[in-house]
């Protein structure tokens, strides 16, 4: 085994989030800003305040679940962005990446969750029964149909979850020796999300117990 060179360059981080989620955060602002902006200009009273308040509340949490969770992953670490913390892991603190229910990576005995790399179980058994039937054809008909046969000798499928981890399992065992990918995990709330979210719950509950 080669030891990297402190001079190997480090590559611009890969990017990995849910289209689904980002898409989902969109329509949801957009619905958040329609009500609440007609609290504001059409309402009367404390209604207008209620509308304030709900909007303070409701966007920094939807930003959080759904266009916030994001994986930037280089050469030398991983920085996983979840609803509430950023957490920072060099690729040498890193004791596993996995798949089962949901995506997570282990790091000096603690478990991350990856938001933004959901697992679909739905997905990951249809890909098992696409590659099923593919080997299934691949096997018979080797002088029939060559297409299948070499689809089949590629082997199997994989979910994007799957795809994703086992993307993030190879970094890290490449760079786990590099000298720039060594160091302890950090974590660090979100206080931008987490302060306005609270701020807007309690103006929410003083607005509603005050009437």
């Amino acid at each position: 085994m080669t030891t990297p060179s402190p001079h190997e360059p480090v590559y611009a981080d890969r990017v990995y989030r849910s289209p689904m989620a980002v898409v989902t955060g969109v329509l949801l602002l957009a619905l958040i800003a329609w009500l609440c902006g007609d609290a504001v200009v059409r309402g009367e009273g404390s209604a207008r305040w209620v509308g304030l308040a709900i909007a303070l509340f409701a966007v920094p949490l939807t930003v959080a679940f759904t266009l916030r969770p994001a994986v930037f992953a280089n050469d030398d670490r991983m920085r996983v962005r979840n609803p509430f913390r950023v957490i920072v892991l060099p690729w040498a603190a890193v004791d596993a990446v996995r798949a089962g229910y949901s995506a997570e990576v282990l790091a000096e005995g603690s478990k991350y969750q990856l938001w933004s790399v959901p697992v679909s179980l739905r997905e990951r058994k249809k890909a098992s029964r696409k590659f099923s039937r593919r080997d299934a054809l691949g096997g018979k008909g080797l002088g029939q149909d060559g297409d299948a046969a070499a689809a089949a000798a590629a082997g199997p499928e994989r979910a994007a979850a799957d795809q994703v981890v086992d993307e993030l399992r190879e970094l890290a065992e490449r760079g786990a020796g590099r000298p720039g990918a060594q160091g302890s995990v950090s974590v660090k709330w979100a206080y931008e999300i987490i302060a306005p979210a609270v701020v807007g719950a309690v103006a929410l509950i003083v607005l509603l117990a005050t009437g």
